[in-house]
């Protein structure tokens, strides 16, 4: 394994987040402020408890699966595209390091930049409302599952796209709005019983409710679904990126 050529690209990839502080870090912490002020206060002052907890305190795992969801796919993205724009994807694929040691290396960046971003969204939600995580190992499961599970498709996408509208396409259309239908603001027990089964065929529903599961124990799914579900969407993205490496799918054309 050579570690230095992945710590070569996960370095390059975490000094960009350092020169882009506001647009990878503050932007989000302040959207997810909005968030609180608006549904937690404005909204939630007014809603009954949910399952014993107030609204606030139940959007925010919700909340915190939102960011995860759409900073890792676009942080994993634009991390493999740029190098397919500028042409530099060809001095990678001749250096000696293989395709494992670059997936690792992209992901990592863009995964460890998701999960820092997800704690500092739990830190920014406990100065709004009194949280608690019953199961906190767990929490840090899901969180990482997540993230590397989302930072593998946003690198598929970074591969797929041949342009910017392309690169944005799937995060706009599929996965912002799978998740707000994913019950990041509600509980599926509130919607009518044919739409409660529509949703099972929402993959984000198993990662936000084992995700709320962590934190109080409530779900929709049962948790060990929910782990199951996220564990085969791994594994399927990982297969997908071993078949893009193996053809060289829009990586050497």
């Amino acid at each position: 394994m050579n570690w230095y050529g992945i710590l070569a690209i996960y370095r390059f990839e975490m000094a960009r987040t350092r020169r882009t502080i506001f647009q990878s870090i503050v932007s989000p912490v302040i959207s997810t402020s909005l968030y609180f002020v608006v549904f937690g206060a404005a909204i939630g002052s007014r809603l009954p408890q949910i399952q014993g907890i107030s609204y606030g305190e139940f959007i925010v795992p919700g909340l915190i699966m939102l960011m995860l969801l759409t900073q890792s796919v676009s942080n994993a993205s634009f991390g493999i595209y740029f190098p397919k724009f500028s042409g530099t994807i060809y001095e990678l694929l001749s250096a000696p390091i293989s395709s494992l040691e670059i997936v690792i290396g992209y992901v990592g960046a863009a995964a460890t930049k998701s999960v820092l971003l997800g704690l500092i969204v739990l830190v920014t939600a406990a100065a709004f409302v009194e949280l608690r995580i019953d199961h906190p190992l767990l929490m840090i499961t899901f969180l990482v599952l997540t993230a590397v599970s989302f930072s593998l498709l946003g690198f598929i996408i970074g591969i797929w796209a041949q342009g910017f509208e392309q690169l944005q396409v799937i995060p706009l259309l599929v996965v912002t709005p799978l998740t707000f239908l994913g019950g990041t603001f509600y509980s599926m027990n509130v919607l009518p019983l044919t739409w409660q089964r529509i949703s099972m065929f929402n993959p984000l529903v198993y990662l936000i409710s084992g995700f709320r599961w962590s934190f109080y124990s409530i779900a929709d799914v049962h948790i060990g679904i929910s782990l199951a579900v996220g564990t085969v969407f791994l594994l399927a993205c990982l297969t997908a990126i071993w078949w893009i490496f193996r053809t060289g799918y829009r990586l050497k054309s």
